[in-house]
Parts: structure tokens; sequence; C-alpha cells
């Protein structure tokens, strides 16, 4: 097989990689009404529940880096990928809050592992490639968050009941795992991007880069984005079951909406930000995200929610590869130090962020805990509208 052989398969298989790694997560969504009424739980214990996955998924990203560089990304999406896979049926057999929490630790380490491997993969591949390829992948990531949030929903629709319809699903997610396996890129056939540093300045500017002013803004305004899409994955299903009277089969709607979107702007965000500037998609994209988000919780109609929750993935989309971006400009900071610091932060607010909608949501409502997503998003519009764009 020759080089550009490789490559191509290479490339097939990171996206088949991110639509396992987004079908996996969003499966997860409409699972969140069954598990709360299972285990009896109100919306704080629920919220306290889902800070167990956020911190396996947090917690372990680091781990993510230092194996891949051991083994190679291959072995760690390999590996973190059949955690995954495999916990997804077994959250639907735990019998209290306290084993839930540590099964959902664990799949939410695997999802957070697997998270960062497939990203670093795909970097590889596409330096390899020689043109981007990112976008395109996170819209398959997208695209699995689709299949996930309706899948299980048809599964059941379909007279299977919910354990039965994850196992379904994790025996899908496993086949087409080691089926691609083999054409990801081995660790002897990745680029890294050389360092320009010598070990001490690099540890003294990764040190320096956390606590950056500039570091700090992107990461804060990542958290709001990212916690959007989380409270999408977490609360969505619940929002609609519980306030608009969806069947609980047909909750898992709202994400897959709001997935659509999003995979379809993702799909399209290269062209849109080589078009127009990235302050115009961020700024734009914040205004429609939060539009959508109000739009949602304050019309009692199911068709204006869902219309809702689609205005929020088509304006949240591109926002955070803007950030990105940015990240890897940033003078005096190297991008190997920006762009894990600018993430971590990220995906806290995606992780652990719907934690604090949860106790929003038990002391004032459901409603107001979305709304105040709202909120966070038309800040970072407000903020990035009026700050100086200089790197």
């Amino acid at each position: 097989m020759n080089n550009k052989e490789i490559i191509t398969n290479a490339k097939k298989a990171t996206q088949y990689i991110f639509l396992v790694c987004g079908f996996a997560l969003s499966s997860w969504a409409p699972m969140v009404p069954i598990v709360k009424d299972r285990l009896q739980l109100n919306d704080a214990n629920l919220g306290l529940l889902l800070l167990f996955f956020g911190a396996g998924a947090i917690s372990m990203m680091p781990l993510s880096g230092y194996l891949s560089k051991l083994y190679g990304t291959r072995i760690v999406i390999l590996f973190s990928g059949l955690v995954a896979a495999i916990f997804l049926p077994i959250l639907l057999l735990m019998p209290n809050p306290w084993m839930m929490g540590a099964a959902l630790f664990i799949f939410g380490g695997g999802i957070g592992v697997i998270d960062v491997a497939m990203n670093s993969h795909g970097i590889h591949v596409q330096n390899r490639y020689g043109r981007p390829i990112m976008s395109s992948l996170h819209g398959l990531f997208s695209v699995g968050g689709l299949c996930g949030a309706l899948g299980l929903g048809l599964l059941m629709k379909a007279g299977l009941n919910p354990l039965t319809a994850a196992i379904s699903i994790s025996t899908l997610l496993l086949v087409i795992l080691l089926w691609k396996f083999k054409s990801l890129l081995s660790k002897a056939q990745e680029i890294e991007v050389p360092e320009h540093h010598t070990t001490e300045e690099h540890k003294t500017k990764a040190i320096s880069g956390w606590f950056s002013a500039r570091i700090l803004f992107l990461g804060a305004a990542c958290f709001a984005v990212f916690l959007s899409e989380g409270a999408m994955l977490d609360w969505s299903a619940l929002f609609l079951k519980e306030n608009r009277g969806v069947a609980p089969e047909l909750a898992g709607i709202g994400y897959a909406t709001f997935s659509i979107a999003m995979a379809a702007m993702r799909l399209l965000g290269d062209r849109i930000v080589e078009r127009f500037s990235g302050k115009t998609v961020v700024v734009a994209g914040g205004l429609i995200a939060a539009l959508g988000i109000f739009l949602a919780v304050a019309t009692p109609w199911v068709p204006t929610t869902l219309m809702g929750f689609m205005l929020l993935g088509i304006g949240a989309a591109n926002i955070v590869p803007v950030f990105f971006s940015e990240g890897g400009r940033l003078k005096g900071i190297p991008a190997s130090v920006a762009i894990p610091a600018i993430s971590t932060m990220g995906y806290a607010g995606q992780l652990a962020g719907p934690a604090l909608l949860g106790f929003i949501a038990y002391h004032f409502s459901l409603t107001i805990a979305l709304t105040f997503t709202g909120i966070l998003l038309l800040s970072v519009a407000m903020a990035y509208a009026f700050r100086k764009t200089s790197v």
C-alpha cells in the first residue's frame, strides 16, 4: 500500500472514530430521563450525578496525552473506545446512585480519553494529508450525535427495552471501532509538529500561558459555548419530557435537532470562516445561539422549542473553531500550550457545567437554568464584539 492510500484510509478511519465518539456520547442523552425515574432522583441529585461523568472525562484527559506519547494515539483510541462502548449499557444496570456515579465516572473517562486522542490523531492525519480536515471531523462527531440521540429512541419505539437497545448500540460501536482500528496511523506514522523551545522555556511558557489574560478569556468563552452543548446533551430530553409533554422514547429529538443543525454548519465551517471574519462568526453565532435558547424556553409549543434548539446548533457550531484558531496564533504562547489550556476549560463547561444547571433547576426551575445558558452565550457575543482583536 502506497503512502497516499495509507493517508486516505487513515482519514476515513478517523472520520469513523469521530462518528463513534459522538454516537456513544449522545446515546446517553435519551437515557437521562430513564435513569432519573428508575433511581427516583430530583433535579439537584441528578445534577450531582452528572458531575461524575464530567469528573471522569476531565480527570482522564491529561492521561490521554501521556499515553498517546507512549503508545501512539491509535492504541489509546482502541482501549478508550472499548471502555466507552462497553459501559454504555452498564449505565442502565446500576441499582443505586453511588454505583451509577462510579459507572458514569468510568464512562466519562473513556469518552474524555478518546476525545483527546482522536483530535490528536486527526492533527497527525492532517499533517500528512496536507489539507484542513478538522472541521469535517467535528462535523461527523455531530452526525454521530444525531445517530445516538435518535437511535436509542427509535429502537425503543420498535419494541426493544432500553437495555436491549443500549446493548445493540454498544455492539455497533464495537464493530466499527475494531473494523477501523487497523487503518489508523501507527505511532511510527504519526507526525509531530516540531517545537522550537528548550525544555525550560517550554515549561515557563506552559505555566505562564495558562494564566494569560488572553488564554483565560478564550477559555471562559469556550466554557460558556461548551456548556450550551452539555445542556443539550444532559437536559434537553428532560426539558421536552417534563416541560413540553414529549413521550420519553421521543425525548431525544431535541438533541437530535440540535445535532443536525450543528453538523450541517460544521461541515460548512471552513468556507464560512473563510468568507466572513472570525469575529463576525463569533458575534453573530453567539447572538443566534442565545436567541435559540430564549425561543426554546419562552414558547410553550414543541415545534418552536425544537426551532430554538436548531438555532442554538446553527449559532454555536463554528464559534469554538474560531477560538482554537485564535489560540494557535497567540503571540508569545506556543499553540501546544494554548490549545490544551483552552480545550480543558472548554470541556469543563460541556462535561461539568450541566451539573451546575441541575442545582439551578432544583432551586428555581429547568427553564431558568436553560435561560442562564442563553445569557452566557449573549455575554460571549457582546464581550467578543467589544474586545481588541489583536493576538
